[in-house]
């Protein structure tokens, strides 16, 4: 079996398409098919990337695929992806223990717009699994708090078994400058939450609609609803931000599996502003 480590450590790394070998340092489960790893690189170089962007991560002899880093963007050291098992990659990365190697390309696309977000409210909309794109934010704003306004969390779950990082959830919960509201779809034994969809928690949280940023993660249909919920309380849609996370295979733009009309998701996106795609998310099967 050929070496992952030689393979990944030619000097024509630059090549956009070779890989570089990272070590598991730390495997936790989150729920019972989620779990979130953090690596760091064989060559110790940082890995630098802005919160809402994707690296490729390749098992050998099974594959590749884009995942959205879930980390703190503040400590370039370590690349934390939180995988949901949904087929025989990402069962082989869930599956991965500590001191096994992965290799790592990217970070690729265009990510969340925390610049501009600065002096306004932030919303932060998250829909199961699409918690983990935005826990970036969430890590950056808080490090950098006196940067915005008010600064809300909506989080809406499958149930209270699904609920990823339970313990940012209760740390959040208890700061004074932070609003954090979670829902589930159905409720369990011994949850006391609210239970609905997502959107029934905005009348909750309080933001100015003429200078609010709103950044939406989750299943398309519930970015799209909640998008269409935002702009009927009056948020600009060129203000709303949304990440469609589709079809990604090279990450490059090259073999075209990720085009969502006249855009490329890995290098135009996966952030990209709801007006830009309201019309494209209203297209049943596009």
């Amino acid at each position: 079996m050929p070496s992952l480590v030689a393979a990944v450590t030619s000097e024509e790394r630059p090549e956009p398409m070779l890989p570089r070998p990272f070590r598991v340092l730390s495997n936790r489960r989150e729920t019972p098919d989620t779990t979130t790893l953090a690596f760091a690189s064989e060559d110790r170089v940082a890995l630098g990337f802005n919160p809402g962007q994707f690296t490729m991560l390749y098992v050998f002899g099974v594959g590749e695929v884009p995942i959205s880093i879930s980390g703190d963007p503040n400590d370039p050291t370590i690349l934390t992806h939180t995988v949901r098992s949904v087929g025989a990659v990402t069962d082989a990365i869930v599956g991965l223990e500590i001191g096994d190697l992965v290799g790592v390309r990217g970070p690729y696309g265009v990510g969340w717009p925390m610049a501009t977000a600065e002096g306004r409210d932030l919303l932060v909309v998250a829909g199961g699994i699409g918690l983990a794109p935005l826990r970036p934010v969430l890590i950056d704003v808080l490090a950098n708090r006196d940067r915005y306004n008010e600064v809300s969390l909506l989080y809406g779950s499958r149930s209270p078994t699904d609920l990823l990082f339970r313990e940012d959830l209760h740390a959040w919960r208890a700061r004074f400058d932070l609003n954090v509201e979670v829902t589930v779809d159905r409720s369990g034994e011994g949850w006391f939450g609210d239970v609905g969809v997502v959107t029934g928690l905005l009348p909750r949280v309080s933001f100015d609609p003429a200078s609010t940023t709103a950044m939406v993660c989750g299943p398309e249909v519930m970015m799209k609803v909640v998008g269409s919920e935002l702009e009927n309380r009056g948020v600009e849609t060129g203000s709303i931000h949304v990440s469609i996370e589709r079809n990604m295979k090279c990450a490059i733009g090259f073999c075209g599996h990720c085009q969502f009309g006249p855009d490329f998701i890995c290098w135009g996106g996966p952030v990209l502003s709801y007006d830009r795609v309201i019309e494209r998310l209203r297209v049943s099967e596009l």
